[in-house]
């Protein structure tokens, strides 16, 4: 089996379950889960690029609204 069939495959079983994939990206867990990637990521971002915390933020927060159910 190829990547290409693997790619195929996945795309096959999102389709098949995409009711309880859209579900559980939407639940609390995994609202907990971004939140905390989202910070970390946010955290090591303002480390590298002090000056541009605010814009930081913004960027964390319009990704934020796009993942889970907040």
């Amino acid at each position: 089996m190829g990547i290409e069939d693997l790619v195929n495959r996945g795309k096959e079983l999102f389709e098949q379950n995409r009711d309880k994939v859209e579900e559980a990206l939407g639940s609390e867990q995994a609202e907990g889960i971004s939140d905390k990637l989202l910070d970390g990521a946010a955290d090591l971002a303002k480390k590298v690029a002090p000056g541009a915390a605010e814009q930081i933020d913004s960027v964390r927060e319009n990704v934020d609204k796009a993942v889970g159910n907040e």
